[in-house]
């Protein structure tokens, strides 16, 4: 198995009792942390009316992280588009580029697309068998969105994010007035130049991320940029996905091959059952999200073990409990050396949440140790394992 990466996707959660303002000082320090340790890069995702998470503006938040940091490549994952110009996305990335040249990673989503598992412009080429990878990867039943997208909260979401009147642009389009704003290349239809002072010519790394093998993965391989796939949202649908943008690649000033990145839901603790007892409150977040009432703030063990749970509750959540990689460090590298094999990522992309700031950052620790362990990455200088 060749060298893997690993790198860091945060939510900026808020745990049960806390503040925003913790979570933004943890998930800061959980920077300089995965920094020390040796991973590759720190992507902020974006949320908006969720309860019990901070990270509303990744643009923001990323400034704020690359004043605290010094090495490790930092991103968006990812800006939703689908409220917002892409002249207003290039000249944040601008920004915090002319201050910190060379670190970001612009990652580009769909707010407001259709749902994962939309149809696949090119059908997988891998097969599933009894809901299994060849490699015996877990691939569970598609989990519909539609329930969520068609909820009063998404709605108001949207009516709050868009101007009245407004329309969000064709993601494509928008995708590449974005490349040509950041070439210096752009012309409108009319063959008026417009020019980004800070933003052309920013060192950034553009990236698409995607949950299907539809619209998402088709216009990053169709442009040649790096592609991010979602196990860790939509684990059906991960196959099609990376199977579609590599299926619609073609090779570009800036990529000359496909890369691929895998996300990965992961809880690590120095044994099997402290990991267990650690990612207790994950199905009863997930749950909060999957009804459309908005993440709730991470839970105690205690306060998720004290829900009554319906049937219904169970079916809302069983694909992402399933699909969560909990356990030893042992025990999850194995899991994620499984879905690297079955994806074929380039890289791996790790999202952990636990209530306890302190958790989280060992869990990220505990693992760093095992994959360096491995030989999947190159040890960092000066790398040193915190005691346990």
């Amino acid at each position: 198995m060749p060298d893997i990466p690993l790198g860091v996707l945060d939510l900026v959660p808020i745990s049960s009792g806390s503040t925003a303002s913790d979570a933004l000082r943890n998930s800061i320090d959980l920077a300089r942390q995965a920094e020390r340790l040796g991973y590759t890069r720190h992507w902020f995702a974006e949320h908006h009316l969720n309860p019990g998470v901070a990270g509303t503006s990744p643009a923001v938040v990323l400034a704020l992280t690359a004043a605290a940091t010094s090495t490790i490549r930092l991103g968006s994952g990812a800006v939703q588009l689908g409220h917002r110009t892409a002249l207003s996305t290039v000249e944040e990335f601008g920004l915090i580029d002319a201050l910190h040249p060379g670190r970001f990673d612009l990652g580009l989503g769909r707010s407001g697309g259709g749902p994962p598992g939309e149809k696949a412009t090119v059908p997988t080429a891998t097969p599933v068998v009894d809901g299994r990878a060849p490699n015996g990867l877990l691939i569970p039943p598609l989990f519909s969105f539609r329930r969520l997208l068609g909820s009063p909260r998404v709605a108001l979401q949207r009516k709050l994010l868009l101007l009245p009147g407004a329309e969000s642009q064709d993601y494509a389009e928008q995708i590449d007035d974005i490349l040509a704003l950041l070439a210096g290349t752009y012309r409108s239809p009319e063959g008026v130049e417009a020019h980004v002072v800070p933003g052309e010519g920013a060192e950034v790394e553009v990236w698409i991320l995607g949950s299907s093998g539809g619209q998402s993965a088709e216009a990053a391989g169709a442009r040649g940029l790096r592609f991010a796939a979602n196990y860790h949202v939509s684990p059906a649908t991960v196959l099609e996905a990376v199977d579609g943008y590599r299926a619609h690649f073609k090779p570009s000033e800036l990529l000359d091959a496909p890369y691929v990145s895998v996300s990965a839901d992961v809880v690590v603790a120095e044994d099997d059952a402290r990991a267990r007892e650690l990612a207790t409150g994950y199905g009863l977040w997930v749950r909060s999200i999957r009804t459309a009432e908005g993440a709730i703030p991470f839970p105690t063990p205690e306060e998720a073990r004290a829900h009554a749970w319906s049937d219904e509750d169970r079916d809302l959540v069983q694909d992402r409990l399933d699909t969560q990689f909990v356990g030893s460090p042992a025990t999850v590298a194995d899991q994620l050396e499984q879905l690297q094999e079955a994806t074929g990522a380039d890289e791996l992309l790790i999202t952990t949440i636990t209530h306890d700031h302190t958790d989280r950052v060992r869990s990220y620790e505990l693992l760093a140790e095992e994959w360096h362990r491995r030989g999947h990455a190159p040890r960092p200088s000066g790398y040193a394992l915190r005691p346990g």
